[in-house]
Parts: C-alpha cells; structure tokens; sequence
C-alpha cells in the first residue's frame, strides 16, 4: 500500500446557505487560480442560472487548488435535503470532508443528513465554523452542538475526536481561535494538510476506476467523472466497464482530463487516488466500474435513498396548449424526462397506462421542481398533477415518509405554528429558546403535512419564521390530513380578462390574475377563503346602456393580484388540478374544464 502524500481529496458538507460556495471561492482566489487583474463572479462555482437565481447549490462541481507542493481536489455539494443523491455518491471520491457550520444557526437538518452519510462511509471529518463574524455568533455553544450530533449520529472515537477551525469565509479570514483571526485561509489549508487523510492504496496494481458523476458536452459526449481507486489509467487504454446489471463491454479511454482550478484539463495518464474525467465512452453511467481487461474486478456502489415524491408529467391538452412551448409531444417529453435520469441519479421516471403521462419521482417537491423549471427555460410546455407522497407496505402495514423538522420563530408565533402542525399530525420533539428572543422547535411530521404548509407559515409568522426539513425514516400511515382550506375561483369563459369582471370577482377571494389576461374556462383564477370552488366571469364586460348617473362610472379599485411561483403553484393545487407549464406562462387549471363534466364527475364518485 502506498500514500500519495502531495493529494488530497475532500468534499464540503453544510446545511443550505452556511456559506460552502462562497468558501471554495476564497480557496480558489487565495491558491493564485486566478490572474490579480481577472474579474471573477461571486460564487463562481454555482455556473447554473437557477443556482445564481436561487443562491443555492444544485449540482455538486469539483475543482482542484495547490497549496504548496499538495494538490487539493475539492468537491462542493449541494445542501438541500432534495438533492441528497448528489451528496451521498460525492462521498464516495473523497478521502474526508469539510463539515461546515454556520457560528449562529449551529447545527440544522441538512447538516445532520450529510453528516450521517459522511460517518456512515467512515469519512474523515474537519468542522469549519463558518460566519464568525456574523452578529450572535456562538462559536463554543456551536461546538457543543455538533459534538452532540456527532455522538447522536454515532460517531466512533477518532471521529470525535475532530479537529476545529473557525473562519468567515466572505472576509477570507480563518484561524483555530474563534477570538484572534488570521486574515488568510492558511490556517485552514494547514489544517487540510494535517487532518484529512492522504490517498492510500495500490499504484501498480490493476486498474480500478469507480464512476461517480456525469456530465455532457456538446463537442464530446458523456464524460464519466471518478476516482482512480487502483493501479493507472492512461490516455487511449482499452479497459473493460462493468455495468451496474453484472454485464460487461470493451471500452477505449480516448481522452483523459484533470481538474485545474475551474478548468478541465487534458492529461496523459492519472494514478491512485486521482480524480479524473473520461471521455469517449457512449454508454458509460453513475456507479459503473472501469477495470483492466485483464482484471475484472467491479466495486460495489453506494446505495442511494429512494425517492419520497412522485408527480405525473403530462402532454399540455389545455386550450392554449402548443401556443408558446418548443417542445410539446409525448415524444418530445419522454426523451427529455429519460435523458435526466442518466445524470439525476435520484430520480425515477415510469411509463404509465397513457402514452401522454409519465410518472416522476424524487426526493422532494424542490427536486422535482427544479427540473420542471428547467425544462420549461428550455422550451418545453407539459402539465404536472400534484406532489403525491410514495407510500410503502412494510409487513402487511401501510408506511409514510416521516420528515425531521426544524423551525426558528419569534416566541410570539409559537402557538399559531405548534396548532397548524398538530392539525398536521407533527409530533414535538424539541423546543428551547435562543438569544434574541427566537424559539427553536423540532418536529416530526409525515411529508405529506408540509405540503402547501410553507405559505401559510410565511402568513402565520409574517415573514418572521424560519422552517427547514429533512427525510428522516418510513413510519406508519398516520391517518387522514386535511392540508387545504380554500377553494379555487375558477375561470368561467374563454377570453380576456376586464376590470369590470375582476372587480366583481375579487369579493369572492385572492386573485392570481390582473386585467388583459388571456384565461379559458376551467383555468385557476384565485383562491377562495372557503373550502369549495367557486365559477366567476372575469371577462364579464359592463352592459352599455344610455344612462350617464353620476358617480356610476368612477374608476372600479383593483386589489394587485397575487402571482404565484411556481412552487407556491404546485402546493396550492388539489387533486383534482393541474399545473400547465409552459416558457412564458405558469397557469393552474382544472383537470375536468367543463363546469357540467365537473359537476357529473362529482355525482359520480359520491
């Protein structure tokens, strides 16, 4: 066995917003990546528009720095509980981790779904408490919390005994005493050096590369990305990829890459603990093994958490449907949804009974909603049904997906949240109060009582709440759930919509629409405060008549209607709604148009 002491391969692990791009971005300028005169982006690793928009990791992306003689292979991931199977196969390429932790928020669900993960694979971890800079910081109370965690989690001795430092990752200062700071990362890369472990293994064994990532490009197809776990691999070998079905095929690496800086490099040959990018394999997937041909020996994959979510996606059959979309056949849509399974290794796409509907599953509503809002940006137009939860049968007993919730609200908000969530069927776990006044709540709650829950809790905090969720395990169904309580005004003709018509119409609830809006009937115009739908005219103009009373024709006062997002659309939606997804538009409908067909649907079924 030999160590490659001039390597080193880590991961960043954090919760949601504690600041992991930003640090890798100080990794990057202080390493000398980057010209003195270049201008860089903030962020620069999240290059997806969502990712910018949003401010949140989507995909996780390697990039490498030097620091001295040591090269220092960096993986930044996602921190968002939805996008899990991007954290749990990252794991697999490092050798430790950076668990990083907000010095005020301490430790949140994400950080403890990471964290297990990266225990559970016996990673070594190295703790950043992040943001000291930050007002209320409490470092040493930080500390106690994650070293509780780590006890929870089960950690073992030596993880333990972790090693700490402290940094504010926006100043580009670190240092192992909260109190006096460094203004560089040194601190932080010696403490890289020193703590996570070097690369070990055979360098002149054969080869055994394991398949952790994909990405695509225009110009040369699929690129497999991995970790040379064993021997060497070499620019234009022929080697053998075992399959994840026990098949195996002949393969030529044609090209091999590098990582430098944000940049892929081409290089002629990697060795153990190397992580690479190989290109020139058409068929090559997540969790596949590249082996010499003349040493077969495939590496078992790290299990990924199934889906907990699943909604149809169907062909747009709406009135306006095909008028702004690209894209819009069953065909079209099919290709796209399998195209996304190669790379998105949590999700699930099926074929159903109807050639226009697909059955999507993932790991939460925001996964699901992330690619519905990237396949709409690139010109698609289709429908989807509401998120349903996937229920399991677990010895002859019907069992649920529990979430592991945590909420930070001012003390005067605490009852109107603990009486929606126990209507929720949440059960308390947690509560104590933090500086400042806040109260800190932890709950369990099957996924099916957050859903359409995060608008009503905006409502009930004014603003002023905090909530972040995790999957936590199956449990027993736990009964019924009433989780809407209004209605829908829906559409009751096909046209434009006018003032006077909406004017009328607002009495009756919220509206989604403003004047001059194309709508068509059975279409979601507003939401009623009573739990039943009702029909109104919005395009209703006013009759002409030859009377001129005074004051009969002052100007009719609109309420600014409410335009919701998309995913405020798709926790707003029943049963028996749709979302109609298209590049310009983001409408709620329906799925019965025809008030009459409704009304015979309802009949029917009661």
């Amino acid at each position: 066995m030999e160590k490659r002491e001039n390597l080193r391969n880590i991961a960043i692990i954090a919760h949601v917003d504690h600041g992991k791009t930003t640090l890798v971005d100080q990794l990057l300028r202080q390493s000398g990546i980057f010209r003195t005169n270049e201008v860089v982006n903030e962020r620069v690793m999240d290059s997806n528009d969502l990712e910018r928009e949003r401010g949140i990791t989507i995909l996780s992306k390697n990039t490498s720095v030097m620091y001295g003689d040591t090269k220092i292979n960096i993986v930044d991931t996602p921190g968002h509980a939805d996008f899990g199977g991007e954290v749990e196969r990252i794991l697999m390429m490092v050798d430790g981790v950076l668990l990083l932790v907000d010095a005020f928020e301490g430790c949140m669900p994400q950080t403890r779904f990471v964290l297990k993960k990266a225990l559970g694979l016996g990673k070594k971890p190295l703790v950043v408490v992040n943001k000291i800079d930050r007002d209320g910081a409490r470092p040493e109370e930080v500390i106690d919390e994650v070293l509780d965690l780590f006890i929870e989690l089960g950690a073992d001795d030596d993880q333990l005994e972790f090693p700490v430092v402290y940094a504010s990752a926006r100043e580009g200062v670190s240092s192992l005493d909260p109190y006096e700071m460094t203004p560089d990362m040194k601190p932080l890369f010696e403490a890289i050096i020193r703590e996570i472990p070097a690369p070990e293994g055979e360098i002149d064994a054969p080869l055994q590369l394991l398949v952790s990532n994909i990405e695509y490009d225009e110009y040369v197809g699929r690129i497999g990305i991995g970790r040379v776990e064993r021997g060497q691999i070499k620019s234009g070998q022929q080697a053998v990829l075992c399959h994840q079905d026990g098949t195996t095929s002949n393969v030529k690496v044609s090209k091999l890459y590098e990582f430098e800086g944000l940049k892929r490099v081409e290089c002629d040959e990697a060795k153990m603990g190397d992580l690479v990018c190989i290109s020139g394999i058409a068929d090559i997937n997540i969790g596949e093994t590249i082996c010499a041909p003349d040493h077969i020996d495939p590496l078992p994959f790290v299990k990924i958490d199934e889906p907990t979510v699943s909604m149809n996606f169907i062909v747009n059959n709406s009135p306006f449907a095909g008028r702004e979309g690209k894209y819009v056949t069953s065909r079209n849509i099919r290709d796209r949804l399998f195209k996304e399974v190669e790379t998105n290794v949590a999700l699930r796409v099926e074929e159903t009974a109807s050639a226009d509907t697909f059955k999507v599953s993932g790991r939460g509503e925001l996964h699901l909603s992330i690619l519905i809002e990237t396949m709409r940006r690139e010109g698609y137009e289709f429908q989807v049904s509401r998120p349903q939860v996937i229920t399991k049968m677990i010895d002859g007993v019907l069992h649920e997906p529990i979430e592991y919730l945590m909420i930070e609200v001012p003390e005067n908000y605490v009852g109107a949240v603990m009486e929606k969530l126990g209507s929720r069927k949440a059960e308390l776990i947690n509560m104590g109060t933090r500086e400042g006044g806040s109260t800190h709540i932890e709950f369990r709650i099957p996924s099916r009582g957050l859903m359409g829950y995060r608008p009503e809790f905006l409502t009930d905090t004014n603003g002023n709440g905090i909530m972040n969720h995790v999957f936590d395990s199956y449990e027993p169904y736990k009964g019924d759930i009433v989780t809407r309580h209004q209605g829908s005004l829906i559409a009751f003709e096909t046209g434009e919509t006018v003032t006077y018509g909406l004017y009328a119409a607002q009495e009756r609830g919220r509206l989604f629409v403003g004047p001059g809006v194309d709508v068509y009937e059975g279409m979601i115009v507003g939401a009623c405060p009573k739990a039943e739908d009702i029909t109104v005219n919005v395009c209703k103009k006013k009759h002409i008549t030859n009377t001129r009373a005074s004051g009969s024709d002052e100007a009719l006062k609109l309420t600014p209607p409410s335009i919701l997002s998309l995913e405020q659309c798709l926790e707003f939606i029943a049963d028996d709604e749709l979302v109609e997804v298209t590049p310009e538009s983001i409408r709620m409908r329906k799925e019965i148009l025809s008030k009459e067909q409704r009304m015979k649907h309802q009949f029917r079924n009661k």
